[in-house]
């Protein structure tokens, strides 16, 4: 048997609450194991210590004084839950004052159609929709950073290259 099983057992074997064969089992692990012997013994003297304390018994009032006090606290009433609590009545005003601002500040906002796009130029997002929407997926693409960075000198073609030559044909 291990150490941790034993110590799970050893209170009971001590106070002779084991079975005989639990017993046996942590009687022939204490043989073996001197940690465990030891605690063993360290509980025995702390129990002999408990016995020399003398044990206070209560006074002979003190069960009818008891259950006095019990009697003379205010029981609960069957409506006590209905009764509003000064906190929750304040919350809850809280909530209706905030939700009745909440609901009517929109209202008060002035709408401004000013900067709203024309018809035509409604029209003309729409038209342009596919190159926006191609726009849109070639700037999150990844592909796009790992293409090499390009010096200045490589974007701008040279002199002899922008100019078509005449060659008629």
């Amino acid at each position: 048997m291990k150490c941790d099983d034993v110590s799970r057992e050893l209170i009971a074997y001590l106070d002779r609450r084991a079975n005989s064969a639990d017993r046996a089992v942590v009687e022939e692990h204490l043989k073996d194991c001197a940690a465990c012997r030891s605690r063993a013994e360290d509980f025995r003297k702390l129990w002999s210590l408990l016995d020399e304390v003398p044990a206070h018994e209560p006074s002979f009032g003190f069960d009818a004084r008891l259950r006095q006090r019990i009697a003379s606290e205010p029981r609960p009433r069957w409506f006590a839950w209905l009764v509003p609590r000064p906190r929750l009545a304040f919350t809850m005003a809280l909530l209706v004052a905030l939700s009745v601002w909440m609901s009517r500040s929109p209202q008060n906002r002035p709408t401004n159609f000013a900067n709203a796009p024309s018809e035509e130029e409604q029209f003309q997002m729409i038209d342009h929709l596919g190159v926006l929407e191609n726009f849109d997926l070639l700037s999150k693409s990844d592909v796009l950073s790992e293409l090499p960075a390009r010096t200045p000198q490589e974007k701008a073609p040279p002199d002899d290259e922008a100019q078509p030559k005449g060659d008629g044909g």
